[in-house]
């Protein structure tokens, strides 16, 4: 019993946690390859650095977790938004990561009308928000291009209306740039066409159009949808070529129509809207032309009645020099008693400037300076007289006043010196008796100051009593710890010094009893250290 109570129960086989994730992977896959789950987007993270989408399709009672891979997300027609919602179309599976499961989507649709309306009115609000449908872009459209450029299908009927319509009304050149009006890739062919028609060069190979119809049939809401893309809405709205729009029906509207600078119900309407009618301008410059003839006939005639009334209040030519003629005669005979009067006049001019210039001229002007000259000799010579005189006297009163100086500065002299004598000879005596009693001075301060150093001396205190103990090297014993007994010791007095052998000592104040040593009567004393 105890053997079977230990042995696993059941024959249930074991699972890893990758085997049992993979199962269950496989089997929902199979179950659920390919499912179209409608929802609200919830949760919505936009591209990531991968370039992947993720978020949540939700409803009142679930949620479910979504992806859209990078490519995918490219090729949507309908971008995600948050709180949209839409129908998702892709496969279920799951991800192991997190033990959860989601819809990989393939592709994503609004759910219904009302909500693709509504996705429509919000970029319509956001697009005019920024400006690109204000009517300050918009350009005028030309009364009679040369160039017209279309984009369109080139296989469907829109093309062969516009055609038909122009050859009926003005034949003009069509460059027809060929896109796709329906389909995924339909909003970026004709946002590139427009490009590339503005991109042409004036004066290329290729002509550059004068205006541009975008034109498409009529058709459903999703039908319709390409021209609804934001990127065909920029590219109406940069086209720097005034650009027709010409898409669906009467009753449709695309977010183009709003960018463009001219809208028309059908692509017949765009063809009418960009040339006149060739009879009738025909006929409208036949009628202009008959105005103008009969308006230059009209002021012709009155320009010539006109002249023919000024001629006739014109006077004959006799009337009108006479006149003059005869104020040349007056003048003719007043003539010779002006110049004969005006010759008299100059020439009291002429005389008057002879004798001007006569009173200026060189001759005059040098014998005045030869005169001013030989006056201002004859100053310099007097002033140079007065002057030597008068240096004579001032010389003659400066050797004068020099000889007294000379005498007075001899007698001071001679004063000074003999004032300096006395005062040196008083000064040496002076000087003489300062310096006995500085002498004096310094040799009792000498004494007194030898005196101090003999009681303040060794010698002093030695002869008071005291005594020096020096050992064998000469050095001070300060202690009786440094006495060791039999240790030579030398005893220095007053009088000299002999030798002991040190045999005994106390840590107290006993003095230990010297042996007599042979005393060196006579010797030298050695000053010694006491403190």
């Amino acid at each position: 019993m105890d053997s079977e109570s230990k042995s696993p129960a059941g024959n249930a086989p074991e699972w890893s946690v990758s085997d049992l994730s993979g199962a269950l992977k496989r089997t929902i896959e199979d179950n659920f390859g390919f499912v179209r789950v409608r929802g609200e987007i919830s949760g919505y993270r936009g591209p990531v650095a991968s370039g992947h989408v993720y978020f949540s399709l939700k409803d009142t009672n679930a949620k479910i977790d979504a992806v859209i891979w990078k490519g995918v997300f490219g090729r949507l027609k309908t971008r995600p938004q948050e709180g949209l919602e839409v129908i998702a179309t892709g496969k279920i599976t799951t991800f192991a990561g997190k033990s959860s499961y989601q819809i990989v989507i393939d592709s994503l649709e609004p759910a219904g009308v009302g909500a693709l309306m509504a996705l429509l009115e919000e970029r319509r609000k956001r697009l005019a928000a920024e400006g690109l449908f204000s009517e300050e872009r918009k350009q005028l459209i030309p009364y009679l291009p040369s160039v017209i450029g279309v984009i369109t299908s080139p296989t469907g009927a829109v093309i062969r209306d516009i055609l038909h319509r122009l050859e009926d009304r003005f034949p003009r050149r069509v460059l027809v740039w060929p896109v796709r009006v329906q389909g995924e890739t339909s909003a970026a062919e004709v946002a590139n066409a427009i490009a590339g028609f503005n991109a042409l060069p004036e004066g290329g190979p290729i002509p550059r159009p004068d205006v541009i119809i975008v034109a498409r049939g009529g058709g459903s809401l999703e039908d319709l949808m390409s021209f609804n893309e934001e990127i065909v809405v920029r590219a109406a709205a940069a086209s720097g070529i005034p650009l027709v729009s010409a898409v669906g029906h009467e009753t449709d509207t695309t977010l183009i129509d709003f960018a463009a600078d001219l809208r028309c119900p059908t692509p017949t309407g765009a063809a009418e809207k960009v040339v006149p009618v060739r009879a009738e301008l025909m006929g409208f410059v036949a009628d202009l032309a008959r105005r103008h003839e009969g308006a230059m006939r009209r002021l012709s005639d009155r320009r010539r009645s006109d002249l023919r009334a000024l001629a006739r209040a014109l006077p004959g030519p006799e009337a009108v020099l006479s006149g003059p003629r005869q104020r040349l005669d007056l003048a003719a005979a007043r003539l010779a008693p002006a110049l004969a009067r005006n010759a008299r006049v100059h020439e009291l001019a002429l005389q008057n400037l002879s004798r001007r210039l006569e009173a200026r001229s060189p001759r005059v002007a040098l014998a005045g300076l030869r005169e001013k000259l030989n006056g201002y000799s004859r100053v310099l010579a007097a002033a140079r007289g007065n002057a030597i005189t008068a240096e004579r006297t001032r010389i003659a009163h400066a050797r004068d006043r020099l000889a007294t100086l000379e005498a007075r500065a001899r007698n001071a002299f001679g004063q000074s010196l003999a004032q300096r004598g006395d005062r040196s000879g008083a000064l040496a005596e002076r000087a003489s008796r300062a310096f006995g009693q500085q002498l004096q001075r310094r040799g009792d301060r000498l004494a007194s100051l030898w005196a101090l150093i003999g009681s303040l001396g060794p010698e002093a205190v030695l002869a008071r009593g005291y005594a020096l103990i020096r050992d064998e090297a000469g050095a001070l014993v300060r202690s009786v710890g440094e006495a060791h007994p039999g240790r030579a010791l030398s005893v220095q007095l007053s009088d000299g010094r002999f030798g002991v052998t040190v045999s005994g000592g106390e840590s107290g104040g006993g003095r230990p009893a010297p042996r007599p040593a042979t005393r060196k009567a006579g010797g030298p004393t050695t000053q010694g250290d006491l403190f």
